[in-house]
């Protein structure tokens, strides 16, 4: 599958692909899998809960602003998560990457990676690309 295309939309982003190319790395061990798969959790749990008490209260604008900004980063790692959860078993991770021009797609990975600092923009694109997979299916 393209990484630029699915279907006839063209794709900011492939959520799926950014977390199995994460965790693949340049090697695709299996710590390293593991790794990556906690980085998710640690992101989602630190993220949400750190911009939850920056919110908590009655913050300053400033604060407020970076605690929304937490929060939304927070979102965007739960899909990753997830999917690092459904790559993580045995095979799964070489399954969804059979094909793919692994050295090509890290090439481009870092910058590709900043769209997680946009406030749920990652968890939207997650949600898009599920719906659409959905509708795919149904056809």
């Amino acid at each position: 599958m393209d990484s630029r295309r699915r279907g006839d939309q063209p794709l900011l982003l492939d959520v799926r692909r950014l977390a199995a190319v994460d965790m693949y790395g340049t090697r695709g061990t299996a710590r390293r899998r593991w790794i990556i798969t906690v980085e998710f959790l640690v992101g989602v749990i630190g993220c949400l809960a750190v911009g939850i008490l920056m919110l908590h209260g009655n913050p300053s604008p400033l604060i407020a602003a970076l605690g929304i900004w937490l929060v939304g980063v927070g979102v965007n790692y739960v899909p990753l998560e997830l999917h690092a959860i459904s790559l993580v078993r045995h095979g799964a991770l070489d399954d969804e990457l059979a094909g793919v021009d692994v050295p090509a797609e890290l090439r481009g990975y870092g910058v590709k990676q900043l769209w997680i600092g946009v406030p749920f923009l990652i968890a939207m694109l997650a949600v898009a690309q599920l719906l659409s997979a959905r509708d795919r299916s149904s056809r």
